[in-house]
C-alpha cells in the first residue's frame, strides 16, 4: 500500500488556491482519495463488448462511463492488491492499465488508419498502444524516448498488445526533431506528451507531493518549450499535434503554448477539442504574465470535476 501521509508543501497550497479559490477543499478532497481502478480494452485483440463480458465472468463489476468511447472502462469492484495486473486477460494485452485522463491526448489527436505518426516521449507506452489500437496497427508509429530502461517497458507493451505499426527510437527527443527536420521528414501527426512536475498524478503517486519543487517546474517549462518547437517545425502542413502535461502549473502549461503561439505566429492556429469528460478552459494570467485568449482553447482537467487525475492538453494544427 502506497503511504498517503504526505502533506502538500505551503507554496503548492498557495499556488492551487490561485488557480481554484473557493473550490480548493473540494480538490483536497479529491486528491486524498485514491484512484479509481480504469482500464482501455485494446481493441487490437478484443472488442469492448467482449472484454466486459470476460471481466464480468470473473465477477468484476465493469462501468462504461462514456457511450461515444467504449473502450474506457472502470472497474467498480473491489479488488485485491495487484488483481487488476495479474489478471490473464492483463497478460493476453486485452486491456491495458490507463488513467482516464491519460486517455484523453489520443483522444484528441484522433489517430487514423494509414498516417504517419510521432509519439516523441512515448515510454512506457499507454498512448502508442492506444494510437495504434486506433490506427488498426495500419500506416506507422515512430514511438521515441531517451531512457533504455523506459523503453525495454514500451517495447514489452507494445509486444503484449500485439502492435506491428511501430518503429521504436531512443534519442534526446529534440535532437531527433531536428535529424528529421534536416531530412525534411515531416509527420501526419505527433503527440508531445511532456515530461513535467506531475502536480496532477497526486491520488495515484503521493510521493509527488514530497517530490514537488517550484525551481523543478521553471526547468521543465524551458524543456517544453523546445520540445514542443521542434516538434511542430516536423509536422506536415495541415497536420496536427496535441501537447500534453499531467500537471496543473501554468508555467509548464499556457504558458508553453503562448511561447509557441508567439513564435509561430500565422503559422499555427489552436484547435478547439471535444472530449467526453469535463473541461475548463485554458487560463490567460498567471501572476506577471499575460498570455494570448487563444490559450483558451486548451483544455485543464481537475480531478475534483471528474473523479480522475489532473490534466492539461492543447491540440494546434500547422497551417503553413
Amino acid at each position: 500500500m502506497k503511504n498517503r501521509n504526505y502533506e502538500p508543501k505551503p507554496l503548492f497550497i498557495e499556488r492551487m488556491n490561485k488557480l481554484l479559490g473557493k473550490e480548493m477543499d473540494s480538490y483536497i478532497r479529491t486528491i486524498k482519495k485514491p484512484p479509481l481502478n480504469s482500464i482501455r480494452c485494446n481493441t487490437l485483440k478484443i472488442s469492448p463488448e467482449e472484454l466486459k463480458a470476460r471481466l464480468e465472468e470473473k465477477g468484476w463489476k465493469i462501468d462504461q462511463p462514456f457511450n461515444e468511447n467504449p473502450e474506457m472502462m472502470i472497474i467498480q469492484s473491489e479488488l485485491g492488491p495487484g488483481e487488476i495486473g495479474r489478471s490473464l486477460e492483463h497478460l493476453l494485452g486485452y486491456y491495458y492499465v490507463q488513467e482516464i485522463s491519460s486517455m484523453l491526448s489520443v483522444i484528441a489527436l484522433a489517430p487514423k488508419p494509414g498516417e504517419l505518426i510521432l509519439d516523441i516521449a512515448a515510454a512506457p507506452g499507454s498512448k502508442t498502444t492506444q494510437i495504434a489500437a486506433k490506427m488498426e496497427n495500419t500506416g506507422t508509429i515512430i514511438a521515441n524516448d531517451v531512457s533504455l530502461g523506459r523503453l525495454k517497458i514500451l517495447s514489452s507493451n507494445t509486444e503484449r498488445c500485439g502492435v506491428t505499426n511501430i518503429i521504436i527510437t531512443r534519442k534526446d527527443g529534440i535532437a531527433l526533431c531536428r535529424k528529421f527536420e534536416i531530412n525534411n521528414f515531416h509527420f501526419d501527426k505527433i503527440l508531445v506528451d511532456a515530461p513535467c512536475s506531475g502536480e496532477g498524478t497526486l491520488r495515484s503517486s503521493p510521493i509527488t507531493y514530497k517530490m514537488w519543487n517550484p525551481k523543478t517546474i521553471k526547468v521543465l517549462s524551458r524543456l517544453q518549450k523546445f520540445m514542443l518547437s521542434s516538434a511542430l517545425r516536423i509536422l506536415k502542413p495541415g497536420g496536427e499535434l496535441v501537447y500534453s502535461t499531467c500537471t496543473h502549473a501554468p508555467e509548464e502549461n499556457e504558458e508553453v503554448v503562448n511561447f509557441i503561439l508567439e513564435e509561430f505566429k500565422d503559422k499555427i492556429k489552436i484547435e478547439n477539442i471535444s472530449l467526453p469528460i469535463k473541461c475548463r478552459k485554458g487560463i490567460t494570467s498567471w501572476e506577471d504574465n499575460n498570455y494570448s485568449n487563444e490559450v483558451e482553447k486548451s483544455c485543464r482537467i481537475y480531478p475534483q470535476d471528474n473523479d480522475t487525475e489532473g490534466f492539461f492538453l492543447v491540440k494546434i494544427k500547422r497551417i503553413k
